[in-house]
């Protein structure tokens, strides 16, 4: 027994009525026993009960001991009654919880093992002497054979009161069937009672002679008893034995595939440690629902653990990829159901796993798959697993959504009540959902695993290949060529501008890329910028930002995983929309160089699910190979950004200039680019040269000439006296106002305000592509062009 405290109210009711009425019985008896005492030779029975009673064997699988005292017990109460059998009971029973259950002596223990045995063998002896309508065979003895019949029933009511007692007493504290106790723990001990109601038997007639005959029988017997208690003890220490090995196998099993189930699941980033909280809801919902089979509950144990078991079939971009799935995808993700059920159905297991991890997404108006069972048709533990699967997949964090709160949750599981889910295993659930729900400590072994996941992640983003890296692609010659003419480019010092369009180059020779992104990972923001893109509309992807784990490119680089033709409005928001043509599928992937996130290479394309399985690797591929010559080019420009810019304005200087010019003209696609040419000159009627202006003259233009701009133009320090303006796909109309602008705002015969100011202007203009494509080409013509005094309005030809 128990502790009572552990006891519900039931069992402790249960507790009392049996200690009660054992001590009534105990008292009974004694009073009988006072009122009509017996022989001597009860007190040797007495004694043989106790003496046999102290050598016990320990019950298998639960907290009981036997012995072989039975043959005394049955003797005392064909010689002298229920009285003295009570007494023998009780005494024998008292000795064994104070002598054996030292290590758990509790009142209530005592008490317990001290009444069942009472009650049991004193209303067995009343049937006993009811049914042979005799007396105690001490005074009036009987033949044996007389008594065969009554002596069964003895036996029979002795052992299913004694053991029923014991196993309610069990159930109530283990919170399952009292039969199921019984009939594993008690049943096949039956024997005990039977063999020992034949050994009284056959004592019988030495128990009746007169005389000393029943004291010298005894030396006969003990030898016997003996040897029966050691044959019992080695039977029952071998299979406690053979119980123990199997339960450590069988945890030795479970462990096992909860560990191959639980690695499997860290392969799937996107509901990472959900089969563990999902297992622990399930059982606890089984349990809270009244399933009190021992085998439906290790089948609901281990289908929920391994109810994923299937994803090995379904390809990881699909199981990773942010955002709804496309109907081909969808049909590959359905495969895991009955999948898993295949890969299952080679495991014997002694309890239905299969039919609960292959009908796990059966909708109850059945709708659901693979075999499209509804209402009752669905295993229980089935209908268990697809409420509680859906609740910790809502209640988790997706990188197209974040977690919904646990009403929100029930409030949409509530919703699907009695078409997708039992309405019972709803209603249950959301009774008890707080009370079963798992704590820190239940899946501690996440974290582990995480752990490893990311290991591995990290050690093979470290692997950061050279040339020779080309011999892990199974690819085309074009495909190698391509990428060995890549490697061979980016050979050298070369800024990030420069190394981004070698690779956006290459790369979109080898994928159908609209446009290729390299956003590149602030660590002091924790974000993602854009800083460069090249292809179509490619000016529409400058300075976005991504917080880290965000969108699609932010969780690629959370989690260093590849995803596959999902829709580019996860990471663009309508801007994937309002392009003409419109973005509609992009493949993302991170650039990690000595275990750095250096940030992610996303590309994007005009078309459905452009992507396939060759695109992802050589991406892949790519991106581990040009990681390193990334991160370079980005060192190497910051090292030298400040040489790009001029100190004394703080604008982008000539060398900025040339690459920025080189770049738009090149993308431009035959578009009007005008440069504005504007020489800050001396004073009017003076002739001093440039070098005679002070510092703060040039300041003062560069911040007039501002003013004057518009919001696209681009202004840049050319050399010691000079700026350009950059008119993006602007005509020479439109070129000439923006030069009024500028006089007006800086010539000192048009503004006036500013004596301290000791300049003017003289400003030139030419075009891309009719005055050359390139900025030397660009600045002649200006200069050609150049005309009118410094302090006249110029005429910008």
């Amino acid at each position: 027994m128990t502790a009572h405290a552990q006891l519900t109210n039931a069992g402790r009711l249960y507790l009392a009525a049996v200690i009660s009425s054992g001590s009534f019985v105990v008292l009974n008896s004694l009073y009988s026993l006072y009122k009509s005492p017996v022989g001597y030779e009860w007190f040797v029975l007495a004694g043989l009960t106790l003496l046999s009673g102290s050598f016990t064997v320990k019950v298998p699988t639960i907290p009981a001991r036997l012995s072989v005292s039975e043959t005394f017990v049955f003797a005392a109460v064909l010689m002298y009654g229920p009285a003295a059998a009570t007494m023998v009971v009780a005494l024998d029973s008292l000795v064994i919880s104070l002598w054996i259950y030292r290590s758990s002596r509790r009142a209530v223990r005592v008490l317990f093992n001290f009444s069942a045995p009472a009650i049991a063998v004193w209303i067995a002896a009343q049937a006993f002497f009811y049914l042979a309508d005799v007396g105690p065979l001490a005074q009036a003895p009987q033949p044996i054979l007389s008594l065969l019949v009554p002596l069964l029933a003895l036996a029979v009511l002795y052992f299913v009161l004694n053991s029923w007692l014991i196993a309610w007493a069990v159930a109530l504290e283990q919170a399952t069937s009292a039969l199921l106790v019984w009939r594993r723990n008690f049943f096949w001990l039956s024997l005990n009672y039977f063999s020992g109601a034949s050994v009284a038997a056959l004592l019988l007639p030495y128990l009746q002679a007169p005389g000393a005959a029943f004291v010298k029988v005894i030396g006969i017997l003990l030898p016997l008893l003996l040897i029966s208690y050691l044959t019992l003890k080695t039977a029952l220490g071998r299979v406690e034995d053979a119980n123990r090995h199997l339960s450590e196998l069988n945890r030795l099993y479970l462990s096992t595939i909860e560990t191959l189930a639980m690695a499997i699941d860290a392969k799937d980033q996107i509901t990472h440690g959900h089969i563990r909280r999902v297992q622990i809801f399930a059982v606890g919902l089984a349990k809270e629902m009244g399933v009190t089979e021992p085998a439906q509950i290790k089948a609901v144990e281990a289908a929920a653990l391994l109810h994923d078991m299937g994803k090995l079939a379904v390809p990881e971009y699909i199981l990773n990829k942010p955002g709804p799935l496309t109907p081909a995808e969808f049909e590959k993700m359905k495969l895991h159901a009955s999948v898993g059920a295949d890969i299952l159905s080679a495991i014997a297991f002694p309890y239905p796993v299969v039919p609960i991890v292959r009908h796990h997404h059966e909708n109850w108006n059945g709708t659901g798959y693979p075999d499209g069972l509804r209402g009752s048709e669905i295993p229980v533990g089935a209908r268990i697993l697809s409420v509680v699967d859906c609740f910790d997949a809502l209640t988790s964090d997706r990188p197209y959504r974040p977690r919904l709160s646990d009403s929100e949750a029930l409030r949409i599981l509530t919703e699907r009540r009695g078409t997708m889910y039992d309405p019972l295993v709803v209603d249950t659930f959301a009774r008890v959902y707080r009370d079963i729900a798992p704590s820190d400590d239940d899946i501690s072994l996440k974290a582990s695993l995480s752990a490893i996941a990311r290991e591995m992640s990290v050690t093979t983003v470290a692997r950061l290949p050279g040339t020779s890296r080309l011999d892990d692609i199974s690819a085309s010659t074009e495909e190698m060529l391509s990428l060995y003419e890549l490697a061979r480019s980016l050979s050298g010092r070369l800024n990030l501008s420069d190394a981004a369009d070698v690779i956006s180059k290459h790369l979109r020779r080898l994928v159908p890329a609209t446009t290729c992104v390299f956003f590149l990972y602030d660590e002091s923001t924790d974000e993602l910028v854009a800083a460069h893109a090249a292809g179509e509309n490619s000016a529409h992807f400058s300075d976005i930002r991504i917080a880290m784990g965000q969108r699609l490119s932010g969780w690629v680089a959370a989690n260093r995983q590849t995803i596959v033709n999902s829709d580019p409005m996860l990471d663009l928001g309508e801007v994937a929309r309002s392009l003409k043509p419109p973005l509609r599928s992009c493949l993302s992937t991170h650039l990690a160089a000595e275990s750095k996130l250096v940030g992610v290479l996303t590309v994007y394309s005009t078309h459905r699910n452009a992507f396939n399985e060759d695109h992802r690797r050589l991406v892949e591929v790519i991106a581990r190979q040009v990681s390193q010559t990334v991160l370079q080019a980005v060192e190497f420009q910051q090292q030298n950004s400040e040489k790009l810019h001029d100190q004394l304005t703080g604008l982008p200087n000539r060398r900025h200039l040339e690459r920025f010019v080189a770049s738009e003209l090149a993308g431009s696609g035959g578009l009007p680019c005008t440069i504005l040419l504007v020489e800050v000159k001396g004073t009017p009627g003076s002739k001093p040269s440039h070098r005679n202006l002070p510092d703060y003259v040039f300041a003062q233009a560069a911040d007039r000439i501002r003013v004057a701009l518009r919001g696209a133009d681009l202004l840049f320090r050319y050399d010691s006296n000079r700026f350009i303006v950059l008119l993006a796909q602007t005509d020479g109309s439109t070129a000439e106002l923006v030069a009024r602008r500028i006089t007006d705002h800086v010539g000192l015969g048009r503004t006036g305000d500013d004596e301290s100011f000791g300049g003017a202007v003289r400003i030139g203009r030419a075009t891309a592509p009719d005055d050359g494509l390139s900025l030397a080409d660009l600045v002649s013509a200006a200069e050609s062009r150049s005309s009118g005094s410094p302090n006249s309005r110029p005429s910008v030809h």
